[in-house]
Protein backbone atom coordinates (compact mmCIF):
# COMPACT_ATOMS: atom_id res chain seq x y z
CA UNK A 1 0.00 0.00 0.00
CA UNK A 2 1.23 2.85 -1.06
CA UNK A 3 2.39 5.84 1.67
CA UNK A 4 -0.31 4.71 3.52
CA UNK A 5 0.64 4.99 6.64
CA UNK A 6 -2.06 7.15 7.70
CA UNK A 7 -5.51 7.90 5.55
CA UNK A 8 -7.17 10.88 6.30
CA UNK A 9 -10.44 11.87 4.79
CA UNK A 10 -11.63 15.42 3.29
CA UNK A 11 -15.25 16.35 2.24
CA UNK A 12 -18.04 18.32 2.84
CA UNK A 13 -20.24 17.52 5.64
CA UNK A 14 -22.76 14.90 5.19
CA UNK A 15 -20.27 13.11 2.86
CA UNK A 16 -19.60 10.11 5.21
CA UNK A 17 -16.40 11.00 6.29
CA UNK A 18 -17.09 9.46 9.89
CA UNK A 19 -19.23 6.64 9.20
CA UNK A 20 -16.98 5.49 6.60
CA UNK A 21 -13.61 6.30 8.27
CA UNK A 22 -14.58 3.92 11.15
CA UNK A 23 -15.83 1.41 8.48
CA UNK A 24 -12.38 1.84 6.76
CA UNK A 25 -10.23 1.95 9.75
CA UNK A 26 -11.85 -1.87 11.11
CA UNK A 27 -11.47 -3.30 7.54
CA UNK A 28 -7.43 -2.10 7.22
CA UNK A 29 -7.10 -2.55 11.09
CA UNK A 30 -6.21 1.56 11.90
CA UNK A 31 -7.25 3.15 14.65
CA UNK A 32 -9.90 5.49 14.07
CA UNK A 33 -10.03 8.88 14.78
CA UNK A 34 -12.44 12.27 14.40
CA UNK A 35 -10.90 15.79 14.56
CA UNK A 36 -14.89 17.15 15.41
CA UNK A 37 -15.08 14.35 18.06
CA UNK A 38 -11.47 15.09 19.13
CA UNK A 39 -12.02 18.87 19.83
CA UNK A 40 -15.55 17.95 21.94
CA UNK A 41 -13.56 15.93 23.84
CA UNK A 42 -11.09 18.24 24.46
CA UNK A 43 -13.51 21.24 25.47
CA UNK A 44 -15.61 19.42 27.08
CA UNK A 45 -18.65 21.04 24.50
CA UNK A 46 -20.26 20.14 21.31
CA UNK A 47 -19.45 22.14 18.30
CA UNK A 48 -22.09 24.58 18.00
CA UNK A 49 -21.34 25.71 21.61
CA UNK A 50 -17.80 26.48 20.53
CA UNK A 51 -19.14 28.33 17.59
CA UNK A 52 -21.44 30.28 19.75
CA UNK A 53 -19.13 31.18 22.19
CA UNK A 54 -15.66 31.52 20.30
CA UNK A 55 -16.74 31.76 16.58
CA UNK A 56 -15.45 29.90 13.42
CA UNK A 57 -12.12 31.84 14.22
CA UNK A 58 -12.38 30.04 17.54
CA UNK A 59 -13.21 26.88 16.24
CA UNK A 60 -10.75 26.62 13.08
CA UNK A 61 -8.01 27.44 16.01
CA UNK A 62 -8.90 24.84 18.11
CA UNK A 63 -9.06 22.42 14.63
CA UNK A 64 -5.86 23.25 13.69
CA UNK A 65 -4.12 22.33 16.97
CA UNK A 66 -6.31 19.01 16.85
CA UNK A 67 -4.53 18.36 12.95
CA UNK A 68 -1.19 19.29 13.81
CA UNK A 69 -1.07 16.92 16.78
CA UNK A 70 -3.12 13.93 15.03
CA UNK A 71 -1.25 13.61 11.74
CA UNK A 72 2.12 12.44 13.84
CA UNK A 73 0.45 9.61 14.92
CA UNK A 74 0.98 6.31 12.53
CA UNK A 75 -1.90 3.87 11.22
CA UNK A 76 -5.10 6.18 11.83
CA UNK A 77 -7.68 6.26 9.83
CA UNK A 78 -8.54 10.41 10.32
CA UNK A 79 -11.91 12.23 9.51
CA UNK A 80 -12.11 15.62 9.37
CA UNK A 81 -14.03 18.53 9.66
CA UNK A 82 -15.87 19.88 6.41
CA UNK A 83 -13.55 23.41 6.71
CA UNK A 84 -10.52 21.44 7.25
CA UNK A 85 -8.95 22.04 3.83
CA UNK A 86 -9.34 26.15 4.88
CA UNK A 87 -5.90 26.18 6.49
CA UNK A 88 -3.22 25.83 4.31
CA UNK A 89 -1.43 24.17 7.24
CA UNK A 90 -3.87 21.75 7.43
CA UNK A 91 -3.40 20.76 4.04
CA UNK A 92 0.11 20.80 3.50
CA UNK A 93 0.42 18.32 7.18
CA UNK A 94 -2.57 16.37 5.35
CA UNK A 95 -0.67 15.75 2.35
CA UNK A 96 2.61 15.40 4.33
CA UNK A 97 1.60 12.84 6.79
CA UNK A 98 -0.92 10.43 4.54
CA UNK A 99 -3.16 9.32 1.64
CA UNK A 100 -5.86 12.04 1.33
CA UNK A 101 -9.13 10.82 0.17
CA UNK A 102 -11.53 13.69 -0.55
CA UNK A 103 -15.48 12.03 -0.17
CA UNK A 104 -17.64 13.84 -2.78
CA UNK A 105 -21.43 14.64 -2.74
CA UNK A 106 -23.76 17.05 -4.38
CA UNK A 107 -25.03 19.94 -1.62
CA UNK A 108 -28.44 18.35 -2.50
CA UNK A 109 -26.97 14.73 -0.98
CA UNK A 110 -25.63 16.67 2.17
CA UNK A 111 -29.09 18.49 2.60
CA UNK A 112 -30.99 15.29 2.52
CA UNK A 113 -28.26 13.29 4.92
CA UNK A 114 -27.94 16.52 7.04
CA UNK A 115 -31.83 18.12 7.49
CA UNK A 116 -32.22 17.25 10.81
CA UNK A 117 -28.96 17.71 12.41
CA UNK A 118 -29.08 20.60 14.52
CA UNK A 119 -24.90 19.85 15.53
CA UNK A 120 -24.40 22.04 12.09
CA UNK A 121 -23.86 25.35 12.92
CA UNK A 122 -23.13 26.80 9.48
CA UNK A 123 -26.98 25.56 8.69
CA UNK A 124 -28.41 27.42 11.04
CA UNK A 125 -29.59 29.70 8.14
CA UNK A 126 -32.81 30.48 6.56
CA UNK A 127 -31.77 28.39 3.32
CA UNK A 128 -29.52 25.51 4.45
CA UNK A 129 -29.42 24.51 0.67
CA UNK A 130 -27.91 27.52 -0.33
CA UNK A 131 -25.41 27.50 1.92
CA UNK A 132 -24.44 23.81 0.81
CA UNK A 133 -24.07 24.99 -2.27
CA UNK A 134 -21.83 28.27 -1.57
CA UNK A 135 -19.92 26.61 1.01
CA UNK A 136 -19.06 23.05 -1.88
CA UNK A 137 -18.05 26.82 -4.28
CA UNK A 138 -15.84 27.86 -1.92
CA UNK A 139 -14.26 24.44 -0.82
CA UNK A 140 -14.52 21.75 -3.41
CA UNK A 141 -10.97 23.44 -5.23
CA UNK A 142 -9.03 22.64 -2.26
CA UNK A 143 -10.62 19.73 -1.33
CA UNK A 144 -9.60 18.58 -4.94
CA UNK A 145 -5.48 20.48 -4.28
CA UNK A 146 -5.16 18.36 -1.44
CA UNK A 147 -6.53 14.63 -2.48
CA UNK A 148 -4.97 11.74 -3.38
CA UNK A 149 -7.91 10.11 -3.78
CA UNK A 150 -11.74 11.15 -5.18
CA UNK A 151 -14.60 8.83 -3.95
CA UNK A 152 -17.94 9.79 -4.62
CA UNK A 153 -20.37 9.22 -1.77
CA UNK A 154 -23.31 10.36 -3.83
CA UNK A 155 -26.51 7.76 -3.29
CA UNK A 156 -24.04 4.71 -2.29
CA UNK A 157 -23.78 2.43 0.53
CA UNK A 158 -20.73 2.58 3.12
CA UNK A 159 -19.50 -0.82 2.20
CA UNK A 160 -19.43 -0.15 -0.99
CA UNK A 161 -17.46 2.89 -0.33
CA UNK A 162 -15.14 1.21 1.79
CA UNK A 163 -14.41 -1.36 -0.97
CA UNK A 164 -13.76 0.50 -3.73
CA UNK A 165 -11.24 2.80 -1.57
CA UNK A 166 -9.63 -0.60 -0.33
CA UNK A 167 -9.45 -1.86 -3.59
CA UNK A 168 -7.70 1.62 -4.85
CA UNK A 169 -5.17 1.96 -1.89
CA UNK A 170 -4.00 -2.14 -2.43
CA UNK A 171 -3.45 -1.28 -5.99
CA UNK A 172 -1.99 1.92 -5.27
CA UNK A 173 -4.40 3.56 -8.01
CA UNK A 174 -4.35 6.86 -6.15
Amino acid sequence: MMRAQNIFIVGPMGAGKSTVGRQLAETLSYTFKDSDQEIQRRTGVDIPTIFEFEGETGFRARERQVIEELVSEERIVLATGGGVILSAENRQDLAARGVVIYLHCSPEQQYARTARDRNRPLLDTEDPLAKLRELMEEREPLYRQVADMVVSTEKRGTSSVVKEISRRLESEEI
